[in-house]
């Protein structure tokens, strides 16, 4: 309805607004369904694909993370372990950020469900040991670091179905060896960091040193590896310790397999008891000793000693081609008298043979040879 003048009436003008109002708080009621909520006392961008948790001092995860969270940030603070399948609903996380915190343990299914999971950051924790099938859920990792922990040791497996994986940090735990067969699934790895590890440069990490030179061949990055025993080796670059350095691994291997082939004689006791007080009558058959025998004590391995025995061979191989370019010198010098000899011979015999000069010649020759 028109009032009069051509103006609508005052009840037009409220329908119309009641209308804009209704589609303004439907239009907010689904912006508010779109946009996740944010979990307290975290901060989130627009869209909340990242989730910034850092620095809070939270105990435990915090409730309701957005399922759409793409990054998630957990440094700095104080956890101290994870609940199973703590991250089940968050399916399409691709970063994850845990340093700084006090993680001593991770139980198996710690990351099952983060099948996208391209960044693991686990520095600066205690962590003392990881269970193997820790990281299989994780095939599309990139990037793992595990530096500024108290790993001891890398369980077998470990990187089993981490074919992606391109750089790994173990940097300033408390390794002394590695197994190459821990490293060979890696097979994408291009940057490697395990310096300020206290690394025992034996036996025990030759493959591992095998491995490393195939690995730097097909041009990974290495930081450091240096020695902290032995004392000979001490802060030297196990890259630069020649292989040569590991020869009596074999030798050892080769005992320890010998001995372990023969065949095992009558249980024996560490004390033998007191021999009996003999009774009268017939002498009794001596019985056979079940007194253990005194094993030698293994004798430990010097590299001093093999550094020795590499300047002994290499000083007596030299001796010996010394020796042998004197004889052959020797020999082309008597070599050369003979001929020089015998020219002179020939020069002094006459044309017609003399037979007491021909005599008189080949006692010289004889005399001479």
């Amino acid at each position: 309805m028109l009032a009069p003048g051509g103006r609508p009436e005052p009840r037009t003008w409220l329908a119309l607004w009641r209308q804009i109002s209704w589609l303004a708080c439907w239009i907010a009621l689904c912006a508010a369904e779109a946009v996740p909520a944010c979990p307290f006392p975290c901060t989130c961008d627009g869209r909340g694909l990242q989730v910034d948790c850092s620095g809070l001092g939270l105990t435990a995860l915090p409730p309701g993370l957005p399922a759409a969270t793409r990054s998630l940030l957990l440094l700095n603070n104080r956890l101290s372990s994870l609940p199973g399948g703590a991250f089940a609903n968050l399916s399409g996380l691709q970063r994850l950020d845990l340093s700084n915190n006090f993680l001593d343990r991770l139980p198996r299914a710690a990351f099952g469900d983060l099948g996208n999971l391209t960044e693991l950051q686990l520095r600066n924790n205690s962590l003392r040991a990881l269970d193997t099938a820790l990281l299989r859920p994780l095939p599309r990792l990139r990037h793992l670091d595990l530096s500024l922990n108290g790993l001891a040791r890398l369980p077998p497996g470990l990187f089993d179905g981490l074919p992606a994986l391109r750089s790994l940090s173990l940097r300033a735990n408390r390794l002394q060896s590695l197994d190459r067969r821990t490293f060979e699934p890696l097979v994408g790895l291009q940057l490697l960091q395990v310096s300020d590890n206290p690394w025992e440069c034996d036996c025990h990490l030759r493959d591992f040193k095998r491995w490393l030179e195939w690995f730097s061949y097909r041009g990974g990055r290495l930081d450091q590896l240096a020695c902290t025993l032995p004392k000979e080796l001490r802060g030297k670059d196990m890259r630069m310790v020649p292989m040569e350095m590991f020869n009596y691994c074999s030798q050892l291997e080769d005992q320890n397999s010998s001995a372990g082939q023969e065949v095992p004689g009558p249980p024996c006791t560490k004390a033998s008891p007191e021999p009996a007080k003999p009774k009268p009558g017939p002498e009794p058959e001596p019985e056979p000793s079940t007194a253990c025998p005194q094993k030698q004590r293994p004798r430990p391995v010097s590299v001093r000693r093999a550094i020795g025995t590499v300047i002994i061979a290499g000083v007596v191989c030299g001796v010996v081609c010394i020796m042998m370019v004197v004889a052959a010198a020797y020999g082309c010098i008597y070599a050369s008298l003979m001929a020089k000899y015998h020219r002179e011979l020939k020069k002094r015999q006459p044309l017609m043979g003399d037979p007491e000069g021909e005599h008189e010649d080949q006692k010289q020759i004889s005399s001479v040879a």
